[in-house]
């Protein structure tokens, strides 16, 4: 290491290792709820751009006709945003739980 230089900790963040439907998560605050790389992967939709979403909210049952699919560009990971009228609809809140029951992906 230099003289008087910075050293800088790279942190590693451990993935959320989901397999299977349903699974319980938490809406972002941009209403954006995360779809995890190793599920994303156990489903093969890796290569899909909309998917029809069930997803259970406070005991509703909750269907979202395609919602776009995000992706980053590194990771496998997929977010899709809850569409307006479903959160009007609902009262759906960011921080609230939400259990996804399933995705059907569009192709």
């Amino acid at each position: 290491m230099a003289a008087g230089g910075v050293t800088r900790v790279r942190r590693v963040r451990r993935s959320m290792v989901i397999t299977k439907l349903p699974y319980t998560t938490k809406i972002y605050i941009n209403y954006q709820v995360l779809i995890p790389a190793s599920l994303v992967k156990a489903l093969g939709i890796e290569n899909a751009w909309y998917a029809d979403i069930t997803i259970e909210y406070f005991g509703q049952e909750i269907t979202l006709k395609k919602v776009k699919l995000l992706r980053t560009r590194n990771t496998a990971s997929r977010q899709f945003t809850v569409p307006k009228d479903a959160r009007e609809k609902y009262g759906i809140k960011p921080l609230d739980e939400v259990k996804v029951i399933d995705i059907k992906p569009y192709y």
